[in-house]
């Protein structure tokens, strides 16, 4: 993947959230909320805060989707990074 987010502008890759209640019943994918945090991929020029490899937690409904070589990312502002974790 070849790309790099300008300013205070972050690439990550949501984590993987559980498909399966602790009970044992599945949740389709329709009806599962979004994970609100992420692993950094790639970091603009003025962010200092975050790094490549950390783990983030974001405000819900932030970011741009985009789909790069199949895969599914979204690139957030740092200011709607609530933490590190």
């Amino acid at each position: 993947m070849n790309f790099k987010p300008l300013g205070e502008r972050v690439l990550v890759k949501r984590t993987e959230v559980e498909n399966k209640t602790a009970s044992g019943i599945y949740i389709p994918d329709n009806a599962k909320e979004k994970p609100q945090t992420a692993k950094v991929l790639a970091i603009g020029s003025k962010v200092e805060d975050v790094k490549v490899g950390d783990t983030v937690v974001f405000e819900q409904f932030r970011g741009t989707e985009l789909n790069l070589e199949g895969e599914e990312y979204l690139v957030l502002n740092v200011e709607n990074i609530i933490g590190v974790m």
